[in-house]
C-alpha cells in the first residue's frame, strides 16, 4: 500500500504530540504538607491510610509539629496501618479502664515520655519521645527516608521560619514539636529553634516541585465553656498559640491555596489529649471522605 502526503504528514504529526500526549497522562506528583495541632494530628493518619489506600505516594512531604512528627514515619516508609497498630497499643480504647490498660508495657512507655523536666524552658522532656520515634522508624537522617521531607522550625532569637530537609533527622524533628511552654527549645545546628507552627502552622508553600498539593490543617475548633469558668493556665495558653497559627494561615490562604485543604472538624481537643485517638478520627473521618472523593473525581481513579 503507498501512502499518501496527508499520512505521512499525520505520522509525522502524531510522533511529535507522543510525548507530549505521555507526560499530560504520567502521574502527578503528590505534596503532602501536614499541620500542627498537638493531639489533634493524629488525625493525618486517616490521609496517610487513604492514599495507601488508593496507591498514591507522595512525592515530597513537608511538617509542622505534629505533622514533622506523623510525616517522619510516614517518609520512612511506615505505613498508615502500622502507624494505627503503634497508637493503639500505646492509648486507652474506648471498651477498656486505664487499669486493664497500665498493664500494657506500650502504654507505660509512652506514659514515660511525659516525664516532667527540672530544665529551664520546659515542663516535659522530648528526648525519650525523640529517642522512640528514630527506634520505630530505624533510621537517623533525612537521606534515609523513602519519601524526601520538610521539616519546618522557628528559630527562637531570629523569629524565623528555619527548614530542613538535610543532615540528622529527629533533632530537626523535635525541634520542629517544641512548643513553647511545654518543651524546652532545642539547640541544633548553632540555632534556639522552637515549634514551627509558630511560623508555618500547614506548610504548603514548602513543596513547589509538585504537581498537587493536599494540605491537613488539624488545628481543630474550640467552643465556649461555661461562661462562669475561666481558661485554666495552661488551656490559655495553648489555646492563644492557636489563635496565632489560624490567623497565619488565613493570610497564607490570601496568597495561594493547596488543590484540597482537608481541615477535619475536630472540636474540643485539647493540645495533649492524644489519650482521645479514637475519639479523634471519628471526628476526622467526614474530612477523609470528603479527600477521597476529591481525589478519586481529579485523578479519575
Amino acid at each position: 500500500m503507498s501512502w499518501t502526503r496527508r499520512q505521512t504528514l499525520g505520522l509525522l504529526l502524531a510522533s511529535a504530540l507522543a510525548p507530549s500526549v505521555l507526560a499530560s497522562e504520567r502521574s502527578p506528583r503528590i505534596g503532602l504538607a501536614l499541620g500542627s495541632g498537638g493531639a489533634r494530628g493524629l488525625a493525618h493518619l486517616l490521609v496517610f491510610e487513604l492514599l495507601d489506600e488508593l496507591g498514591l505516594r507522595p512525592h515530597r512531604i513537608s511538617g509542622s509539629s505534629i505533622g514533622a512528627v506523623m510525616g517522619s514515619l510516614y517518609a520512612a516508609g511506615v505505613s498508615g496501618a502500622e502507624i494505627r497498630e503503634l497508637l493503639d497499643e500505646m492509648t486507652v480504647s474506648s471498651d477498656e479502664s486505664w487499669l486493664e490498660s497500665l498493664l500494657h508495657e506500650d502504654l507505660m512507655r509512652w506514659l514515660s515520655f511525659l516525664q516532667p523536666s527540672l530544665e529551664r524552658g520546659g515542663i516535659v522532656k522530648s528526648e525519650a519521645f525523640s529517642s522512640f520515634l528514630e527506634e520505630t522508624a530505624g533510621i537517623s537522617r533525612f537521606d534515609e527516608l523513602s519519601i524526601p521531607l520538610r521539616v519546618v522550625a522557628t528559630d527562637y532569637w531570629e523569629r524565623e521560619m528555619v527548614v530542613f530537609e538535610s543532615g540528622d533527622l529527629w533533632p530537626a524533628v523535635q525541634a520542629s514539636m517544641a512548643m513553647p511552654g511545654l518543651f524546652k527549645p532545642v539547640k541544633h545546628e548553632g540555632r534556639l529553634l522552637v515549634d514551627g507552627g509558630m511560623t508555618n502552622p500547614v506548610p504548603f508553600d514548602l513543596l513547589p516541585d509538585c504537581d498537587l498539593i493536599i494540605a491537613v490543617d488539624v488545628l481543630g475548633v474550640r467552643t465556649p465553656e461555661d461562661s462562669d469558668t475561666d481558661p485554666s493556665s495552661m488551656d490559655n495558653i495553648f489555646n492563644t498559640f492557636q489563635i496565632m497559627q489560624a490567623s497565619i494561615l488565613r493570610e497564607k490562604l490570601k496568597h495561594g491555596e493547596p488543590d484540597f485543604m482537608v481541615t477535619p472538624d475536630i472540636r474540643d481537643v485539647r493540645v495533649m489529649d492524644f489519650y482521645r485517638f479514637e475519639e479523634i478520627l471519628r471526628q476526622a473521618e467526614p474530612a477523609r471522605d470528603a479527600l477521597e472523593t476529591g481525589l478519586r473525581e481529579r485523578l479519575g481513579l
